[in-house]
This record gives structure tokens, sequence and C-alpha cells, in this order.
């Protein structure tokens, strides 16, 4: 399976490891150890990607024209 490389920023937080991805900071998750986080966090990011494909507008024909303008 190809996949993209990221950053995980992560701490730990009352015994709990928390992070982010450096990248993509809207993909946060926490985990019990440090391989519990990684796989949520592979878990966030799967999700977030499925939202966003179902939310794309559907494919259309676009053109292009060249066009001048001119600075007042």
């Amino acid at each position: 399976m190809k996949g993209s490389r990221f950053t995980l920023e992560y701490w730990n937080d009352d015994g709990w490891y928390v992070g982010r991805l450096r990248e993509i900071p809207a993909v946060m998750s926490q985990g019990e150890s440090l391989k519990d986080l990684e796989e949520n966090i592979q878990d966030a990011y799967s999700m977030l990607n499925r939202a966003q494909a179902a939310i794309r507008p559907a494919r259309r024909r676009v053109r292009t024209k060249g066009i001048r303008v001119s600075l007042a």
C-alpha cells in the first residue's frame, strides 16, 4: 500500500500519548501507548480523507481562455 509521509508531533498528557500530524494539524488523536497513538492517527487521517472524498463536487469540464488585463 502506498502512503504519504507525515511528521507526528506527540506529547504525554495525564498518562496518554496525544498527537497530531504537523502537516495536517486537524488530524489529532490519542492512545495509551505510542503504538496505539500511531494506529489512531492513521485511522483519523483515513476518516478525514473519506469525509473529504464524500463532499467533493462532481467533476466538471473546465475550459480556459487567455485574456488581457490592463492596469489603471
